[in-house]
């Protein structure tokens, strides 16, 4: 088993397809949901998209708002191959970005090439940016490369 490095954390990380947001709300309870996301550098951005929604002012985005203070979380679980399992990490302050914003206007880009669904439909709601203060994870097997 590895504990990673901050590269190999950061490179395991944005290999991902699928991470986990958590948050917490302005009176400390916690909220998980899963987002679809990309890497720039050290910032992690990810849409509103057009998947239905009750509404797009979404909790994540005003908890963001309430305690900038969030991770994220992208893992690999495999029944039949326990030395594949992973998981890096990302901690860090986030921002909601309105969608008029260049930040998140090129954010969208980057979702658009990553994913084809967004290619499709291309998220037009806020963008969260998760700007990165530290990178962790772990390998049951040391990372190859």
């Amino acid at each position: 088993m590895s504990v990673l490095g901050r590269s190999a954390a950061r490179a395991l990380f944005a290999a991902g397809r699928v991470a986990r947001l958590a948050t917490v709300d302005a009176e400390g309870r916690p909220h998980l949901v899963p987002i679809v996301f990309v890497v720039d550098g050290e910032t992690i951005y990810s849409a509103v998209d057009g998947k239905p929604k009750r509404t797009t002012e979404l909790r994540r985005l005003a908890n963001v708002v309430a305690n900038p203070a969030v991770s994220v979380l992208v893992d690999h679980y495999d029944d039949d191959d326990w030395t594949a399992l992973r998981w890096a990490r990302a901690d860090g302050a986030g921002r909601v970005l309105p969608p008029e914003h260049p930040q998140a206007r090129a954010a969208v880009d980057l979702l658009v090439a990553k994913y084809r669904q967004h290619a499709r439909e291309r998220p037009a709601g806020p963008v969260l940016a998760v700007d990165v203060t530290r990178w962790s994870g772990w390998a049951a097997a040391e990372p190859m490369g």
